[in-house]
């Protein structure tokens, strides 16, 4: 049975610790202040654009990386996909039924040409707005999604990972997903349920030991229940999210999100990065044995962009 519950507990956020899964309500801002008495924070987003953030959870954003720029991380995106030698490094992962990459994970630091994307004004100061801080970069990474056979990525909220695996005491994350290839409703494009980043999705299930190395194939633990997932499609509804190359969506850390398979002959291909302000540096798991590796959590909280 799904509850909506208020628990006053240490843990604002308990998940994977009760035998029944539970739907928590937020306890943190959407879209954050510097400070007492400020106003709404400056940067690229006009005050409407923040509004529309705070109400649905994401935004987007056409046109942010130029043509040019989209086809040098594309040819960038091949370069690493053919690199005999980072097929054995630990932060790539291959599609479940096929040798085809799926995710090269830390991105950021394998390639000069993402480093430069990572830490670009044109995210760094929207994230800065969001989270009313300095920022630094969680996670990044790119999906490649390939024609005829990229994988699904099942309903889930990354701030449930992120908070029982690595740490992450607060909703104080964005993510940005920068297009790389055009997003269409049949290629396998992002769903979103609009508005359910103010309720938070407990879920059931114990987190095995190095769970990592399984769940970035295919998650199990840390996924939510059906019926929770009924409820919420049902109060928020579902929006596919489609857009050009170069277009770049903004999400909150709780959006409840996911995307189908690719059976299509086009490609959906997206770098992904995750800014986490500098004020809500991850601690200790509080539903795991041991933290996520570096690659997936990072502990270095050096501001982007700086």
């Amino acid at each position: 049975m799904t509850l909506q519950m208020d628990l006053p507990t240490a843990d604002d956020y308990p998940t994977r610790k009760a035998p029944e899964p539970a739907l928590l309500y937020r306890r943190d801002p959407v879209v954050w202040h510097g400070g007492p008495g400020d106003g709404a924070p400056n940067g690229p987003f006009t005050p409407e654009e923040l509004d529309d953030y705070d109400r649905r959870g994401y935004t987007q954003v056409e046109s942010v990386v130029n043509p040019v720029e989209v086809e040098s991380y594309r040819a960038e995106l091949r370069r690493l996909s053919a690199d005999p030698a980072l097929r054995a490094d630990e932060r790539v992962v291959v599609e479940p039924g096929s040798d085809e990459v799926r995710s090269v994970f830390e991105v950021h630091k394998v390639s000069k040409v993402f480093h430069d994307l990572v830490n670009d004004p044109r995210l760094v100061e929207r994230a800065r707005q969001i989270l009313g801080s300095d920022v630094y970069v969680h996670q990044s990474r790119v999906n490649y999604k390939p024609g005829f056979g990229g994988g699904s990525f099942y309903w889930h909220s990354d701030f449930e990972t992120w908070h029982a695996e690595d740490g992450m005491p607060r909703m104080r994350a964005v993510s940005f997903s920068v297009a790389l290839t055009d997003n269409f409703t049949h290629n396998g494009a992002l769903m979103i349920m609009p508005g359910s980043h103010r309720t938070f999705v407990s879920c059931v299930g114990q987190t095995p030991e190095d769970h990592y190395r399984a769940s970035l194939k295919s998650q199990h633990v840390g996924t939510p229940d059906q019926a929770s997932l009924n409820l919420l499609a049902d109060r928020h509804g579902i929006d596919v999210l489609t857009g050009k190359a170069g277009d770049v969506t903004v999400f909150d850390s709780n959006c409840m999100h996911g995307s189908g398979g690719n059976i299509t002959p086009y490609p959906r291909s997206n770098v992904f990065v995750v800014f986490n302000s500098v004020d809500n540096a991850c601690t200790k798991p509080f539903s795991a044995g041991d933290a996520r590796p570096e690659f997936l959590a990072a502990r270095d909280t050096v501001p982007a962009g700086s």
